[in-house]
């Protein structure tokens, strides 16, 4: 992918280009294709016009449209079961595996501190940018639209989702399982890196001095990679547990 410099902001940006194909992953065309620049623009590139204000909009949107489809489809649901499903799905982390699904770092336009540190990888920026594109979408094309766009992001995690089945990722339960044994905690480190920028793969190492054998997971980010290890590791653990 091509890396232009941009004079806004006195930084350079990595994307911003070939909207027309994050439109086609979308699945939405922007009747103007300005807001879309705007919702991909983070404010190390422009202080004065950024996503900002546009993920305070698809912040508050999205977790509308997730609240009504959750009181929709599960009728029987609690509050604090409706609360549990709707945290898991609006959380950064859940966003950011949504934007790294269509790829959305490959658009955003970043100052060069920002892209010098990989902050198009970063859950952050990639959470925030998906609540912008939604507040544009919104603006550009209405609640329906903005609505539907929300539902194909979420796609199966919303049909997935049920009362009484919001589960702690594996890291939270490895921690949680050797804290109750009185055992050490696992340590984590990054061995290899591979691929290109925007296609690497992180491979892991995790430590955990009950098991003796270091656990070594993979992944398209270091916190999936971390997660795999971790997961291997409990699956072990609890094997060995009378």
């Amino acid at each position: 992918m091509t890396r232009s410099t941009s004079v806004e902001g006195g930084g350079s940006d990595n994307g911003g280009g070939d909207l027309p194909e994050l439109q086609r992953r979308l699945g939405y065309d922007f009747h103007d294709p300005a807001l879309l620049e705007l919702a991909l623009t983070h404010r190390s590139l422009s202080g004065r016009r950024n996503n900002e204000r546009l993920e305070f909009l698809g912040d508050a949107y999205l977790g509308y449209v997730v609240a009504a489809e959750l009181f929709d489809r599960h009728g029987e649901a609690k509050e604090n079961e409706l609360t549990l499903l709707r945290a898991s799905l609006v959380r950064g982390r859940t966003l950011a595996d949504v934007a790294r699904e269509v790829g959305l770092g490959e658009f955003l336009r970043l100052g060069s501190g920002e892209l010098k540190s990989g902050g198009f990888r970063r859950d952050s920026i990639l959470a925030d940018a998906t609540e912008a594109v939604i507040g544009a979408v919104l603006l550009d094309g209405g609640r329906r639209s903005a609505r539907d766009l929300v539902l194909r992001l979420l796609g199966e995690r919303l049909v997935r989702a049920r009362p009484g089945e919001v589960h702690k990722d594996p890291k939270t339960r490895l921690q949680e399982h050797l804290q109750g044994r009185g055992e050490a905690l696992p340590e984590y480190e990054i061995v290899e890196v591979t691929g290109s920028d925007h296609a690497q793969t992180f491979t892991v190492c995790c430590r955990v001095p009950l098991l003796g054998e270091a656990i070594v997971g993979r992944g398209r980010s270091r916190r999936a990679a971390e997660q795999q290890a971790a997961s291997v590791a409990l699956d072990a653990l609890v094997g060995e547990v009378p």
